[in-house]
């Protein structure tokens, strides 16, 4: 029989909002895999850091950061067949990612080549978006109001247009994209009632009002826009 593969959601970066059964499949793992940024180390190790056997197997899997989809998907295709002969031995695989594994989660690129062959179990993490709310201390949502999730590389008239559509908007992958972003706001009145976050729940977070948002933003960032002040009172 071949082993199990389990993609943990580790959550945003504090090692204190992991689930229980994350921590306890971690604790427990004979053999763990993660992604890593090529010559960076992996975020997604340093969260589960302290909860790793010391004489577990690891898998590291760099993934390129590349505008083309070439040069990852090779990546994801070598981790997914790395994971696949630890499997076929029965035992096994705990694979960490950042955040939750099907909310932009690099685990959902290992689960499309795995699943259709091995058991795998998907473990839920809390979301950069639900962590950068409470930090914010903006509640998401009440009643009938409709909550957007974008991605910032989207173009602008794409971005406006979605935005248009709901209270709240949540901007993610700001990146390069920050300062765009920011400015699309100014434009369409949002920026008293919008924040920005950066690298939420870590220490060196950063948070402030979206019109001092920096033109560039570190990948783990996103923008807050709420229309509507004081939605849930």
């Amino acid at each position: 029989m071949s082993g199990t593969l389990y993609g943990v959601g580790l959550g945003p970066g504090d090692p204190e909002l992991m689930t229980l059964k994350a921590a306890r499949l971690i604790e427990t793992a004979r053999v763990v895999a993660y992604p890593m940024l090529e010559g960076t180390p992996s975020f997604a190790r340093q969260i589960a850091a302290g909860r790793i056997a010391p004489d577990a197997r690891e898998i590291a899997m760099p993934v390129p950061m590349r505008l083309e989809r070439g040069p990852a998907q090779a990546a994801y295709d070598a981790g997914a067949q790395a994971i696949a002969q630890v499997l076929d031995t029965g035992q096994d695989v705990t694979c960490l990612c950042e955040g939750d594994p099907f909310f932009y989660g690099s685990f959902m690129y290992l689960y499309a080549r795995l699943a259709p062959r091995y058991r795998v179990e998907v473990v839920p993490g809390v979301t950069s978006l639900t962590a950068a709310a409470t930090r914010a201390g903006r509640p998401l949502a009440a009643r009938n109001e409709v909550v957007t999730v974008l991605p910032g590389p989207l173009p602008d008239a794409e971005l406006e247009a979605r935005i248009d559509m709901a209270e709240t908007v949540a901007v993610l992958k700001l990146g390069r994209h920050a300062g765009r972003v920011r400015d699309l706001a100014a434009r369409r009145g949002w920026l008293d009632q919008s924040v920005y976050i950066g690298h939420a729940t870590l220490p060196k977070e950063h948070l402030c009002p979206l019109r001092q948002a920096p033109d560039r933003a570190p990948y783990f960032s996103l923008a807050l826009i709420c229309k509507v002040t004081d939605p849930w009172l």
